[in-house]
């Protein structure tokens, strides 16, 4: 599995991996792929590699991206203050269990930190699988509303 940042011609693929992202405790009952486009779910991926804190890892297995970790500056919950990115992961259902998403992770973190952030957030549902693996990577729960909980990463550690 090779560890990459995606390219700016890949940037589409976005899309799919939001989609993705999102927590769906019914796999019987699947929210329709359009819901990306959701303004509070869009601002993720609009106009990716636009801002200058855009940065995007991949991961890649046999020719094809499997799963991606990106993080930009934006506003909403999860929103630190204006130089804090916030992560948004994903990883295609076939390669889940693999340890891709830590690994991202832990990639993004380190290219973080060489880019001088402080720290880094992200918002994650209450009962979503993933929270256990955010909380092993060393984020911290700061802040919380009826779905999900707000965690940061100090990266000055």
């Amino acid at each position: 599995m090779l560890i990459r940042e995606m390219r700016t011609e890949e940037y589409y693929l976005l899309e799919e991996f939001l989609y993705e992202a999102i927590f769906q405790r019914n796999q019987e009952d699947l929210l329709p792929k359009n819901i990306i486009y959701q303004p509070e779910l869009f601002i993720y991926i609009k106009d990716f590699g636009s801002l200058k804190d855009d940065y995007c890892l991949c991961a890649e297995h046999n020719g094809k991206i499997v799963a991606a970790v990106w993080v930009r500056i934006i506003s909403g919950f999860g929103q630190i203050n204006k130089n804090t990115p916030k992560f948004a992961i994903s990883v295609l259902k076939d390669y889940r269990g693999l340890g891709l998403g830590r690994k991202l992770m832990a990639e993004m973190l380190q290219l973080l930190k060489e880019k001088d952030y402080k720290n880094t957030s992200l918002a994650v549902q209450k009962d979503n699988y993933a929270l256990k693996m955010y909380q092993s990577l060393g984020f911290q729960i700061i802040d919380e509303n009826d779905k999900e909980y707000l965690m940061i990463f100090h990266l000055n550690k």
